[in-house]
């Protein structure tokens, strides 16, 4: 551990006043060692992570972490404020704040290490000797004094009971995005609650590090099961058939208690339930219990769709460019090509504009049964997948296309929970997620979607599609403004998305309407980051240091349809930048409907400009978007009370990475 923190990554009197800003100051000692290559690039993954979730524990902890590019070896600094800062920890502010950073190719001995660090700030003892230490040289040796690697113990049998009684014995599994901080502050949690609650509990840690798989003859012994993760537990199927209580990751850290309480109760009350089982009639379903205790219904239906747009997405995106290069090289009657596994020369542009044609149709053609299949993963996990990908599929037969997948992913999902919600004898449990779910729900489904709502949503898409072809004049304006307004309003997030699955969904079914919503979703959402690239330019002293830098970055993002790269100064300016960027994404819309640009490539900026219909009309709507957000974000921040020079050179900027 030693190598890891030395005194001058040690600051004992951190007077950061936000998360950012400590972050910012304790990673400035990793550049200032060579441990950090890239001072922004490090911090826009420690805000990524973030992002996924708040990284405060209770007891006075605040530990950001992340696996970065920019890390050159794995390494901890640490501050201690007197003030408290906050990281989201319910008991309140932190004085304790540890930045962990490993590279991106971290070895497993190195992060084996980090992981125990993990470990011991769950000890009283040890967070108490840090909160003592007079100077940085001690608390750095406490550090070193803890160096310990895990051993084999963590997969070790329960041992036997002292007293007669045989002990309760639990298994668990922990996990978290990053897999080096939460995931064994969560296993130490959980084991000293069970030390305290006189039980026998072993834990299986998914980390970074890799993971032991629990002894079988420990699985069969167990008496219940806690699953304490934010990503998906590997070969869940194996803790089929116990008690099990499945939460999330913090939830260990900061209940480990009642948690072991809670699946004690589950067994007195026979209550057997586990992946791909039923649980018994009326309890909630995992995904029912899943995000936070006061999410609602309307959260979870768009967590729900959400997963299925995400996973279609890249089937759209490689089917539609694909598609895109083969009328680009091979004409508008390049669908009219014979088969390229029967007629293929190798030196002709045209054949290889029928191959690229047909891989992509091809690959178009998973993307209703992918959004279906996934949505009713999101919801019911792994038993959903056959009734959600046999629901798209009948969509696609019966010509309902987008809308038929979404409610197929829906319905299928909602099968498969109604079936795991009944009661079946436990000589039955084993095939129930093999084969009863997939062939009850699979039937369910198929019923329902030939017979009873598939003929009324194909002619509702169909309805649709015919709308969309008829879309000209001021009725196709008024479409682009809504959507420009909506790519510009959360940059990337769910309303952005929610936008962007409608385009996407139209280039299931293509025609002229669809083509042009396509293309004006596409100019909206490249306005934001041209736009602040624009200001920065024009009037950079409006802007901070760090936002300049940011704005040289954002021609290229914006560029390249990559609407987070504005996310930095919408999050430090949010009432100027925001309103400015969607009055300017409205304008493109609005201009690209009415210029009838059209578009079959689902992404690619102004790389894919020769893919487009009207180029030079469709660059001219996107110049004038970025001029009017650029002007009112100068007007707007123009207007506000001057900062000082030195004030504005020293605010800590948010920066988080893009995503496409």
């Amino acid at each position: 551990m030693s190598s890891m923190i030395a005194a001058d990554l040690v600051d004992l009197d951190l007077s950061a006043a936000t998360k950012e800003a400590a972050a910012r100051s304790l990673a400035e000692r990793m550049v200032a060692r060579g441990r950090v290559t890239d001072l922004d690039g490090f911090l826009a993954d420690v805000a990524a992570r973030e992002a996924q979730m708040p990284t405060g524990l209770d007891g006075g902890i605040g530990i950001p972490h992340c696996r970065s590019a920019h890390v050159t070896e794995p390494t901890l600094a640490f501050g201690r404020s007197a003030a408290g800062i906050d990281f989201g920890a319910p008991d309140g502010p932190a004085d304790l704040v540890f930045l962990i950073a490993a590279p991106a190719g971290a070895d497993d001995a190195h992060l084996t290490i980090l992981s125990a660090l993990a470990r011991h700030l769950m000890d009283p003892e040890f967070t108490g000797a840090l909160r003592a230490a007079t100077s940085p040289a001690e608390a750095a040796a406490l550090f070193a004094g803890e160096e310990q690697a895990e051993g084999p113990e963590a997969a070790a049998g329960p041992t036997a009971a002292e007293e007669g009684e045989a002990p309760f014995r639990i298994v668990a599994v922990t996990s978290c995005p990053t897999g080096i901080a939460h995931t064994y502050m969560a296993a130490e949690a959980l084991e000293k609650a069970g030390e305290a609650a006189g039980v026998e509990l072993v834990v299986e840690t998914q980390g970074s590090a890799g993971f032991t798989r629990l002894d079988p003859a420990i699985l069969a012994a167990a008496d219940g099961v806690i699953f304490a993760h934010d990503v998906p537990v590997r070969d869940k199927e194996r803790f089929a058939g116990k008690p099990t209580v499945d939460v999330g990751v913090k939830a260990g850290v900061n209940r480990p208690a009642e948690l072991i309480a809670e699946v004690r109760d589950k067994a007195a009350r026979g209550e057997l339930t586990a992946p791909g089982s039923p649980a018994d009639a009326g309890r909630p379903t995992p995904v029912e219990n899943a995000g936070e205790p006061d999410e609602g219904y309307g959260t979870k239906l768009r967590k729900w769709l959400m997963s299925g747009v995400s996973y279609m997405v890249p089937f759209v995106a490689a089917g539609g460019l694909l598609i895109a290069l083969g009328f680009a090289l091979g004409g508008w009657d390049i669908n009219k090509a014979p088969s390229v596994a029967e007629h293929f020369a190798w030196g002709q542009v045209d054949s290889w504009a029928a191959l690229m044609f047909q891989i992509g149709g091809l690959a178009f053609g998973f993307l209703v049964p992918v959004l279906a299949g996934y949505i009713a993963y999101g919801m019911a996990d792994r038993p959903g997948l056959v009734p959600g990908f046999v629901g798209g599929a009948i969509a696609l037969t019966i010509n309902a296309g987008f809308l038929g997948g979404l409610v197929a992913g829906l319905v299928a999902g909602g099968t498969v929970l109604a079936i795991q919600k009944v009661r079946i004898p436990a000589a039955l449990r084993g095939i129930m997620p093999v084969v009863v779910i997939p062939l009850l729900s699979s039937i369910v489904v198929g019923f329902l979607m030939f017979l009873v709502i598939g003929k009324p949503i194909a002619s509702l898409q169909n309805a649709l599609t015919d709308w969309l072809s008829g879309l000209s004049g001021a009725n196709a304006v008024i479409l682009g403004v809504i959507l420009g307004l909506m790519m510009c309003f959360d940059l990337g997030g769910p309303v952005n998305k929610v936008a962007y699955a409608f385009a996407v969904g139209g280039l299931a079914t293509p025609n002229e309407g669809s083509l042009k919503v396509m293309a004006a979703v596409m100019a909206a959402g490249m306005v934001p980051p041209l736009a602040m690239a624009l200001a920065t330019t024009v009037r950079g002293r409006l802007f901070t240091k760090t936002e300049r830098e940011n704005g040289k970055a954002a021609w290229v993002l914006g560029a390249s349809f990559i609407s987070e790269g504005a996310i930095p100064f919408a999050a430090a300016d949010p009432l100027r930048v925001i309103p400015a960027a969607m009055a300017g994404g409205a304008v493109t819309g609005a201009l690209s409907m009415a210029f009838e640009c059209t578009l079959r490539a689902p992404h690619g900026g102004v790389f894919v400009i020769p893919l487009i219909g009207n180029p030079l009309l469709y660059l001219l709507a996107i110049v004038a978007g970025t001029v009017v957000s650029a002007s009112l974000v100068i007007l707007l921040k123009s207007a506000r009370k001057p900062v000082p020079p030195a004030v504005a050179e020293t605010t800590t900027e948010v920066k988080v990475p893009v995503a496409a």
